[in-house]
């Protein structure tokens, strides 16, 4: 069975993360939902107290919000959802270690909070999982509506693809949604004919991908998210893949504007898969 980890931290974009998640299950052979909440204490009030300093207590008040939670997602999809509870001060460090252990699929996560300190911490936690090499991370843009995924593209620059690319978590993702496939190459360098190190680089993924029929496309243009953007519009995409790579990649996607034309603003959303 499919394992999907859902964190929580009851805001509205990840009950909106969760909601999408279990549609996505219920399209999915032999899924299940795993919600999981981190936390080191419950905190209440503005200042920041907390509610209750006894380790009980706060397990049953926990217990009853993902409950509810379950409750609320069982009425928008009929699919197996469990949740669990886990200790730490580091959330990225706690999803990851859940994830090893229990040989999680994929995450699913929310990009934004409901408020601005959520956003921060949020949106942070987001991409840093998204950094994590432990599973696919799906990002949930936060007015994102789940539609079945029927159309995928995957942004390749095109350079050593048969290292670069992480083939066994790639073709898993995408049987999981089993779409038509779009490989996208985004350079402000092309010219009308493509370069036989273009065509020696596609020939290497048209072979690594050929069960699933892929369609290319070398776009020429400046602005990579701006050709990304349209793309996905042009193309009806429902779901962008990135294969984020240490210096560049992204390292160019989380920490500059970029961020805010793609993963923010996006309404589409996109999963990050490493090797």
């Amino acid at each position: 069975m499919k394992k999907l980890l859902v964190p929580t931290d009851f805001s509205d974009t990840s009950k909106n993360a969760a909601a999408f998640a279990a549609k996505l299950a219920a399209d999915v052979q032999n899924a299940k939902i795993i919600l999981i909440h981190v936390s080191d204490k419950i905190t209440g009030g503005s200042d920041g107290s907390p509610l209750t300093e006894d380790d009980d207590d706060r397990r049953v008040i926990l217990t009853q919000a993902l409950g509810q939670l379950k409750d609320e997602l069982l009425a928008v999809a009929q699919v197996p959802i469990e949740f669990v509870m886990e200790k730490g001060t580091s959330l990225v460090e706690t999803l990851t270690r859940y994830v090893r252990h229990q040989a999680i699929d994929m995450v699913i996560m929310g990009i934004t909070g409901a408020t601005r300190l959520e956003q921060i911490f949020m949106g942070s936690n987001t991409l840093e999982m998204a950094k994590e090499s432990a599973c696919p991370v799906l990002i949930v843009p936060p007015d994102a509506n789940y539609r079945q995924i029927k159309n995928v593209v995957l942004a390749s620059d095109f350079k050593d693809v048969d290292t670069t690319i992480p083939v066994a978590p790639l073709k898993a993702t995408l049987d999981l949604f089993k779409p038509s496939l779009h490989i996208v190459n985004v350079d402000s360098e092309h010219y009308v004919e493509l370069t036989d190190e273009y065509k020696a680089e596609r020939a290497k993924l048209e072979a690594m991908l050929k069960n699933y029929a892929p369609e290319f496309y070398f776009i020429r243009q400046y602005d990579f998210f701006d050709a990304i953007s349209q793309f996905v519009e042009d193309r009806n995409i429902d779901l962008i893949v990135i294969v984020p790579k240490d210096r560049s990649f992204l390292s160019g996607l989380f920490k500059t504007s970029h961020t805010k034309k793609l993963a923010y603003h996006s309404h589409v959303p996109i999963v990050a898969i490493h090797e």
